[in-house]
């Protein structure tokens, strides 16, 4: 395994628990590549321009582009935060604003040793 996975807050598992099983299973395709493969490829984790170390993960299904924010700690760790179905080009404002602030939270908490 090249790096593990966490998770912050329940953003994730609510919006995982309320996929479908194919959903749920190119989900789990797209984070198994990121957490076994050397060089992951863009297509499924891209950074975020004009973030602090903010990235993607990209999960594309038939009918759904699915986006979950994600950031990395000690390099191989690698923390998801929250997710949504991406309807139009542009990343909405709330979500990404939420992914910083969720960010900024994790590493205030840990640097406190909570």
């Amino acid at each position: 395994m090249k790096r593990k996975i966490a998770f912050y807050g329940n953003y994730f598992s609510k919006f995982y628990e309320k996929q479908n099983i194919k959903t749920r299973d190119k989900i789990d395709y797209v984070i198994d590549i990121i957490k076994y493969i050397d060089r992951v490829p863009i297509q499924f984790l891209k950074y975020i321009e004009g973030t602090e170390s903010l990235y993607e993960i990209r999960v594309s299904t038939t009918f759904k582009q699915i986006r979950v924010f994600c950031f990395f700690d000690k390099g191989q760790i690698v923390v998801l935060t929250n997710c949504f179905v991406k309807k139009t080009q542009k990343t909405p404002k709330r979500e990404l604003e939420l992914a910083i602030k969720l960010k900024k939270e994790y590493f205030a908490t840990k640097k406190k040793g909570v």
